[in-house]
């Protein structure tokens, strides 16, 4: 923030230094009111709607202007307010000073109108802020009447003015003198517009676009009944961004007073009444959505329509959730548990608005689809144009493949198995396109049996959805029923160029294979069922087999143990060892003293 700060500091100061400058030259000051807020806000956090960081951005201009000028509000123990007048006026930077004064006053209040949408009683100070905001640019619009301001000053601090007084009465509802100011600040935009370069032109239309809308609100409530129907046309008109989040708030603001006529719904064979405001202004939208969409010429208006949609049932959804607190039978649906019986009025409405939510995201991302398959590369896209892959097709067809298998789920739906096949057979075409888009993103990595199996596994696909489709009585599905049979039809060509891609393929890799001989260091013997050309075979020194061949493990002579003698019990044989000990003994003894008493005598 610090380096922000000095950024714009520096460029502030510059600005007012070469306006100054120009300014002694002519003697006279020039203020590019317009210009200088809308750089401002587009820096500075309003590009996202982000009102608080702009406020914080004008408080420090100011308080650095101030310090620029040395014209400072008092010191530190005390405030002394100080007002500008045309005698203090002698630099153009003092025009900026009420100029973002008001900006800081009008970002709060803006601020304030957001947060009020929660807290009713925000109101009241968002008032308070826009009254101050309008004393601001009184204070400007006086200074830039003075003799030291030129005539495009003058202009640009009138029209700021009659801009922020408007703003005031229309939060009042003071319609007639809201016309009046905003039709003044129009006037003379337009006039400035036609007086400058194109660029300058383009910035003075946008305020102009921007004013448009509240004029023909403004005309609503005084009394003009086509001024929906012009705000219709505008909110078309603008596409995705700022102007039409402005053009929702409108237009559910005059939808308000119309909602009291939505009192019941019917929804496959059963009415239910609607008590819920939220719900019966949603209601209401819902009608005008179809002639919308079909006024609606470019993809991203009809997705920026589709898109405010979503937002409002999801709105609408919760404020239901809400009033259903106390249905015990919703609470349990809620967490999951099985539920018996009828379910309420409510409950069912409920259920209502979440088909009404998946069908309508189904629809959006189809659209989606729709504009990514004009940049597929056999649709010639535009140059510098972003090129589709099929893996994003696959993505958003498998969230509407999820969205669909959702409906059949819902509490309350009767005569399921008619809606199960009408949302089986849809399930079943979408799952056609997903898998022929699986099958080229296949085919551009020249896996050629995948993506034939995947081709099969679509075609398929298409013939179930298509005879699904033609089972039920009164079919609105014959725009589904003829994209399913054109896809068949490029089914069909893809798998025989398929087929021709993976024959000359694998033809091409043959003839590599044969022309081109490969050295392999291993024996002839080794690789007898591959055939390879290699040049060596052919020669003196041709590798047949292993010589000398590796050592191999052989079993060993075996050595046998007699491990039955440990387990034999021999009998005993110490009677006859006693008996021949004591027969030797005395036949030795008669023997020897035989020999020794012949030898003595």
């Amino acid at each position: 923030m610090a380096a922000e700060g000095e950024n714009v500091t520096a460029d502030s100061t510059n600005q007012g230094a070469q306006t100054a400058t120009d300014s002694t030259k002519e003697s006279s000051y020039t203020l590019e009111a317009l210009q200088l807020i809308k750089d401002a806000q587009q820096q500075h956090g309003l590009r996202h709607g982000d009102f608080h960081r702009y406020r914080g951005y004008c408080s420090r201009r100011i308080k650095r202007i101030r310090k620029s000028l040395h014209f400072p509000q008092g010191n530190r123990n005390r405030v002394n307010p100080k007002k500008i007048t045309e005698e203090v006026l002698n630099d153009a930077r003092f025009l900026q000073l009420p100029l973002f004064c008001a900006e800081r006053c009008w970002a709060y209040a803006m601020q304030l109108k957001s947060e009020a949408n929660t807290e009713p009683r925000k109101r009241f100070h968002m008032m308070t802020k826009l009254k101050k905001a309008v004393v601001y640019s009184e204070e400007l619009e006086i200074l830039g009447n003075s003799s030291k301001c030129d005539a495009r000053t003058k202009l640009e601090c009138q029209a700021y003015n009659a801009w922020i007084k408007g703003s005031l009465d229309f939060e009042a509802e003071q319609w007639e003198s809201a016309m009046e100011y905003f039709t003044k600040a129009k006037t003379i935009y337009e006039k400035l517009a036609n007086a400058f370069s194109e660029d300058l032109q383009a910035l003075y239309q946008q305020r102009v676009d921007e004013i448009a809308p509240n004029l023909r609100y403004c005309a609503y409530n005084i009394g003009d009944e086509s001024a929906l129907q012009d705000l219709q046309k505008m909110r078309i008109a603008a596409g995705e961004d700022q102007l039409s989040f402005k053009l929702d708030d409108l237009l559910s603001q005059t939808r308000e007073k119309q909602a009291a006529t939505q009192s019941e719904v019917t929804w496959r064979g059963r009415t239910v009444p609607v008590k819920v405001e939220a719900v019966r202004l949603f209601l209401l939208n819902m009608q005008d959505l179809k002639s919308e969409l079909d006024s609606a010429e470019s993809l991203d208006s009809r997705v920026s329509i589709y898109e405010s949609i979503l937002k409002q049932c999801i709105d609408a959804q919760q404020a239901l959730r809400d009033a259903l607190q106390e249905d015990a039978v919703f609470k349990a649906a809620v967490r999951g548990q099985p539920i018996e019986g009828k379910v309420s009025n409510q409950h069912y409405l409920h259920s209502y608005l979440m088909y009404i939510r998946l069908n309508t995201t189904v629809e959006r991302n189809l659209l989606m689809v729709e504009a990514l398959e004009q940049s597929l590369p056999e649709n010639s896209p535009e140059e510098g144009k972003k090129i589709t892959k099929p893996q994003d097709l696959v993505r958003l067809y498998d969230i509407i493949i999820q969205n669909l298998s959702e409906i059949p789920n819902l509490h309350g739906v009767q005569d399921t198995s008619a809606l199960e096949a009408e949302v089986e057979a849809s399930v079943l075409g979408y799952k056609a396109f997903r898998s022929f888009y699986i099958a080229r993103s296949y085919a551009s990595a020249k896996k050629w049996k995948e993506t034939l199996a995947l081709y099969q596994r679509a075609l398929d696909n298409c013939k179930k959805a298509i005879a699904g489709w033609k089972q039920q009585p009164q079919t609105s599905k014959l725009k589904d029923i003829q994209s399913v049979e054109v896809l068949q039809q490029q089914i069909s060509g893809q798998m025989a160029s398929c087929q021709a891609y993976s024959i000359l393929d694998s033809s091409a890799a043959g003839e590599q294979s044969f022309s081109s001989p490969v050295s392999d260091k291993r024996p002839l013997e080794e690789r007898l069922d591959e055939y390879i050309p290699e040049k060596s075979l052919t020669s003196k020194k041709a590798v047949l087999t292993r010589f000398p061949p590796d050592f191999e493990p052989i079993p060993c002579r075996p050595l046998f143990f007699d491990l039955a003698l440990n387990h034999i019990e021999f009998p005993s044989l110490d009677d006859k060892l006693e008996q021949k000990k004591g027969a030797a003994g005395g036949l030795t003894g008669m023997v020897k003293g035989w020999l020794w008493g012949g030898g003595k005598k």
